[in-house]
């Protein structure tokens, strides 16, 4: 994980201020999340002598942030690309070209899909969280599993698609 922050850095290469803040600080809390639930393991692995559940609880509201923060990130996207399809050209300028376009709609359909595997996970971490937090524990196990393969085969879905589209633009 470590490699992939240090990747991305700060985000220069996103054109929007929002985004860019969106996706580091939905990058600290992925970053916060790792060593919280690796204690919180060792905690119930008796290998560290700590009470477990208050890191389970942190790890698991990092979890709900970075994926609450994806859903903002994604819905911002898709009102800029929207925006963006429907703006009237100016005058005596061509329409967006049709590759341009397609791109654009390729990456709306995107943004809608990680929207929904997000929605998906952020349904069940809210469940996981203490009781008394909003629907947290309250979700029958079926739902929880629903929501899981939801995610899943979205995020399946979306890796195969990528992969097919790199294999598609190497010469």
């Amino acid at each position: 994980m470590f490699v992939y922050t240090k990747q991305y850095g700060l985000g220069a290469q996103d054109e929007d201020a929002f985004v860019r803040w969106v996706s580091v600080l939905g990058n600290l809390a992925d970053q916060l999340y790792y060593p919280c639930e690796h204690v919180a393991w060792a905690a119930d692995a008796r290998v560290l002598h700590v009470d477990s559940s208050r890191w389970w609880t942190l790890s698991t509201t990092l979890w709900a942030l970075s994926l609450l923060l994806g859903v903002a990130r994604s819905l911002w996207m898709l009102l800029k690309l929207r925006q963006r399809l429907r703006s009237p050209t100016a005058p005596f300028t061509s329409p967006l070209p049709r590759g341009k376009r397609r791109a654009m709609e390729a990456q709306m359909q995107w943004e809608a899909l990680s929207l929904l595997s997000n929605l998906a996970d952020l349904a069940n971490a809210v469940h996981w969280l203490p009781r008394g937090v909003l629907w947290a524990g309250r979700f029958p196990p079926w739902l929880v599993g629903l929501m899981g393969t939801i995610s899943s085969i979205l995020s399946m879905y979306q890796a195969a698609r990528a992969s097919s589209q790199a294999e598609a633009t190497t010469p």
